[in-house]
């Protein structure tokens, strides 16, 4: 054999074999496109072909909205785990252990605070990567925890929305946390401190029927899907068909249920300015 068969061969089979790391391209789940994972993640998960925004983690929401990236997260208060022993395909509490390893996140929600456009300001995030960012006893808490910082520290309340509705396995106790976070709101309104909500895909079920829909200023990201029930469900219901783009973002735009659709590299400026001019309207002028 000669040295090309023995040593110059193998090398190129080598070279030709080295395999392609899984993590380097994913697809658009819209328009299916290849992307650059770190093309991706520069244009803030929002796919640079069809302008679709995929859906985001908490620890993006944060360091996209706050000034540099710079934030505090809050250790939130504990709530009651497994009230009802609800058991499906497996245990609750076991549940919550799996979701919490994979997220790594404690529960569906989560909690900071920092500067936003040079603005003081607390920011709440649902976490969908968590049992689909579902709302139970323990968001309830997160939220009533974010509207007291806020006023504790005089500085209005972002909430990122992001739910697949109620969660089953706490049954009623879930339902009981409409109420509850619409107490917050008005906490914030007392206080005379602005509320910003941003919707992002989906925000559906209690969460879109309490604290989603109350906000000083309702913002969407790009063709969120927003509403209570499904379209199907709705439809037959109602025993219409539907109009084209029900429940998306754009057409609550055109109905009056949004003040406006905001895509997401343009989010932080956005809600610079708007914190800026409701802290102005809010302050109340001396007296004569």
């Amino acid at each position: 054999m000669s040295w090309l068969t023995e040593y110059v061969r193998p090398k190129i089979r080598g070279l030709l074999k080295r395999e392609v790391p899984d993590n380097l391209w994913t697809n658009c789940e819209s328009c299916e496109q290849m992307i650059l994972v770190k093309d991706l993640r520069r244009a803030m998960n929002v796919c640079p072909h069809c302008g679709h925004h995929m859906r985001a983690t908490v620890q993006q929401r944060l360091e996209w909205t706050f000034d540099n990236g710079e934030f505090t997260r809050i250790e939130l208060p504990k709530a009651p785990v497994d009230p009802l022993s609800f058991r499906d395909r497996k245990r609750y509490t076991d549940r919550l252990k799996d979701e919490r390893a994979k997220s790594q996140l404690e529960e569906s929600m989560a909690v900071a605070h920092g500067r936003i456009g040079g603005h003081d300001a607390v920011v709440a995030v649902m976490a969908f990567e968590f049992i689909a960012g579902t709302m139970g006893a323990a968001l309830g808490e997160a939220f009533l925890a974010a509207a007291r910082l806020a006023i504790l520290q005089q500085a209005p309340l972002i909430v990122f929305t992001a739910s697949g509705g109620a969660r089953m396995q706490e049954g009623m106790l879930s339902l009981m946390q409409m109420p509850r976070t619409t107490i917050a709101v008005e906490m914030l309104r007392e206080a005379k401190l602005p509320y910003i909500v941003v919707m992002t895909n989906p925000t559906t079920g209690g969460v879109s029927a309490s604290f989603a829909m109350l906000g000083d200023i309702q913002i969407a990201e790009p063709n969120a899907l927003i509403g209570f029930a499904g379209q199907r469900v709705i439809e037959d219901t109602v025993r219409e068909k539907l109009p084209e783009g029900f429940q998306r973002a754009e057409y609550l735009l055109d109905h009056g249920m949004l003040d406006m659709v905001v895509a997401r590299p343009e989010l932080p400026a956005i809600l610079g300015t708007l914190i800026g001019q409701l802290n102005h309207a809010h302050i109340t002028p001396p007296a004569a």
